[in-house]
């Protein structure tokens, strides 16, 4: 019988409704596991209460103790199973596939859209299923586990905001499903024999930027004081408005220039960014420096930027490292 260690962060799953109705995390792990008495014939599990917050308030640091808390016990468990608010679910998974690269061992998080205290909700069967794939012999590396999916930690996102098939996998096979309570793995762990690497810095000074239809350049002056870095979302496959003399480009320049990153990326959720397609694309390309997300998830982009600004403040290396692939971040 494997052993687990269940984390608890807080999350809708540990939600209790308080006096005015609003909902609050209020279960502590230990409370959560006497609603699924099932698993105690699956594994062996301990806990540990890390975080008790609405995922809303999970960010940088909370991740870094994420991190933290696997490396401390990773010797003593054979994977691990993370309790998680679904609203940040997506960014923490991400986040860890860049502090803990080369895992064999599975960290798997999960949670629910309705709390474990109510009747009627996806809790137990989503705990089931992740310690059923963190008890597997085919497990490894960051995972979601949700609604009888498990996904890869860098391909993740929450797609819906009340159903209970809330996650995707987006533009990258699942790695396995559950049919009929069987554990169907279609990808397996990756070959490589490197040992388990932690990283214990991030830097979170990275801006999303939306385009609108008629922004103002002026956005890029103002956001210097605050970000070393920043992520583009443009129309369909990327570029930027105005042309070769146009303002925004003209920002982006200076922004380069000034030693800081600039990714661009794609408001379009599936399929990716291609710089290469259209002149807006070509022009913004040829600005010495700039990055493409390419068929990076967002919350891969902002979690991977993050962790190569805490590596590094050499933009030439942060370049490389953010170009290099991390656990099927990028794949074209």
């Amino acid at each position: 019988m494997k052993s687990i260690l269940l984390i608890g962060t807080g999350g809708t799953i540990s939600c209790r409704p308080a006096a005015d109705g609003a909902l609050a995390p209020a279960l502590s792990v230990r409370e959560i596991l006497e609603f699924v008495p099932e698993l105690d014939e699956l594994c062996h599990i301990d806990t540990l209460q890390l975080y008790d917050l609405d995922s809303t308030n999970i960010g940088p640091e909370h991740w870094l103790g994420m991190a933290s808390a696997v490396r401390k016990h990773y010797d003593g468990y054979d994977g691990f199973v993370i309790l998680h608010g679904t609203d940040t679910m997506a960014y923490s998974a991400a986040a860890l596939c860049y502090l803990i690269q080369h895992s064999r061992k599975p960290i798997v998080l999960t949670g629910s859209q309705k709390s474990i205290y109510n009747r009627d909700t996806d809790a137990r069967n989503n705990m089931l299923q992740a310690f059923a794939y963190a008890s597997s012999d085919m497990a490894f590396g960051i995972h979601i586990v949700f609604d009888s999916k498990v996904i890869l930690g860098t391909r993740a996102r929450k797609v819906r905001s009340k159903s209970f098939n809330a996650f995707s996998s987006i533009d990258y096979p699942e790695t396995a499903i559950f049919r009929d309570g069987r554990l169907i793995s279609f990808l397996p762990a990756p070959s490589d024999d490197q040992a388990v690497s932690f990283y214990d810095r991030i830097d979170p000074s990275v801006f999303v930027l939306r385009l609108v239809p008629g922004m103002d350049a002026g956005i890029f002056a103002a956001l210097k004081e605050h970000y070393r870095a920043i992520v583009i979302e443009g129309f369909g496959v990327g570029g930027l408005p105005g042309g070769q003399d146009g303002a925004l480009l003209c920002a982006v320049h200076d922004w380069l220039s000034s030693g800081r990153l600039a990714v661009f990326s794609t408001q379009v959720q599936h399929e990716g960014s291609d710089l290469s397609i259209y002149e807006v694309g070509r022009i913004a390309r040829e600005l010495p420096g700039v990055l493409e997300a390419r068929d990076m998830t967002p919350e891969a982009v902002v979690t991977k930027l993050m962790w190569v600004l805490g590596q590094t403040s050499d933009p030439v290396r942060a370049q490389e490292l953010f170009s290099t692939p991390v656990m099927h971040d990028i794949i074209v």
